[in-house]
């Protein structure tokens, strides 16, 4: 099930969700590898891309063995973004995807992210900018739209079409719902229906079948899972097998995870530094663990140490006793 974006095709139409703080190089790299059809950036300001700081230059890294990746940018001028924008094409981004998705206050009080399906004026501008600039592909990733009343994602994906946007993103709620309530899959089919760019499916997706259900609900071209991948960088591979062969390829065995958590730590430990890497890593040991027996003992002992050294013995012990016992009750 190929998805072609632009001159760009995937193997598969399962996108791992930009997410901050999480979907980081070594975070993308274990997804893709493990079958993700494409993965995205931590969303990225363009104002700090443009002034290159070092935590944003770390973040728009992308490496050979993740493409093609899409970078994700935020922001509210049309001319910054534009300029951010060339500079991750010359970095390596195969895709600019552009954020008009992201409900946080700090973000949405600057005028950017989800603030901007407020403004389809705006919108607009930023999106034809974008597309102007770059030779690559530009996406858009947003919401149903600000709030019940103005759902309007439809319209914007038919702006974003005539700008040259070639796929569009939505997550099923409003930037007003933040992450509560269901996921509106049926109201996709709204841009779906708008447009003849794919559009993708967002939210709520755990579970191989509530994928196929998003589908069947929106009549999207493609799924992308966010929350769902929290400590399962093989999911995204697991569901891209079961829409094409109805096959459920079952989670790797403990040992197997093991060795996944170990590869990650390193990775991240590799790419921040000792004692960053080990302060970041905490939420992903937690995820990896969550449910196995005497998980939030081991938690908190990861939670206390920035020494890698002693992290990797206790993911090594703690993985061990599971193993001794694989009967274990969740935690």
């Amino acid at each position: 099930m190929p998805l072609t974006i632009g001159p760009v095709v995937l193997d598969n139409p399962v996108i791992l969700a930009p997410m901050s703080g999480v979907t980081d190089l070594p975070y993308r790299r274990l997804a893709r590898r493990m079958g993700a059809g494409l993965v995205v950036s931590e969303m990225i300001a363009s104002e700090a891309v443009i002034r290159a700081n070092r935590q944003t230059q770390r973040m728009a890294m992308v490496a050979e063995d993740e493409a093609p990746v899409a970078v994700q940018l935020a922001g509210c001028e049309p001319q910054v973004m534009a300029e951010a924008a060339r500079l991750n094409e010359d970095k390596g981004a195969a895709i600019i995807d552009i954020n008009m998705g992201c409900p946080v206050k700090k973000v949405v009080n600057g005028e950017a992210g989800s603030a901007l399906m407020r403004d389809e004026s705006l919108a607009g501008r930023i999106l034809e900018a974008v597309v102007k600039a770059v030779r690559l592909p530009v996406t858009l990733k947003m919401r149903t739209g600000w709030d019940i009343a103005n759902r309007n994602a439809p319209r914007l994906a038919r702006i974003a079409q005539d700008c040259g946007i070639r796929m569009v993103t939505v997550h099923g709620r409003t930037r007003n719902q933040l992450y509560t309530g269901r996921a509106d899959w049926n109201f996709i089919r709204s841009v779906k229906d708008a447009v003849g760019i794919p559009v993708i499916g967002n939210g709520d997706v755990t579970t191989v079948d509530e994928a196929a259900q998003l589908l069947g609900a929106s009549g999207a071209d493609g799924v992308m899972i966010g929350r769902g991948a929290f400590g399962r960088p093989w999911f995204p591979g697991q569901v891209a097998q079961f829409l094409a062969t109805g096959e459920r390829r079952p989670d790797p065995p403990l040992e197997t995870q093991r060795a996944i958590l170990l590869e990650h730590f390193e990775a991240m430990i590799e790419h921040y530094g000792i004692e960053t890497g080990c302060r970041l890593a905490r939420k992903h040991v937690a995820w990896y663990s969550g449910g196995l027996r005497d998980s939030s003992r081991f938690r908190a002992a990861v939670n206390q140490s920035l020494d890698a050294s002693q992290v990797r013995r206790m993911i090594e012990e703690f993985y061990d006793a599971q193993l001794d016992q694989p009967e274990s009750a969740a935690a």
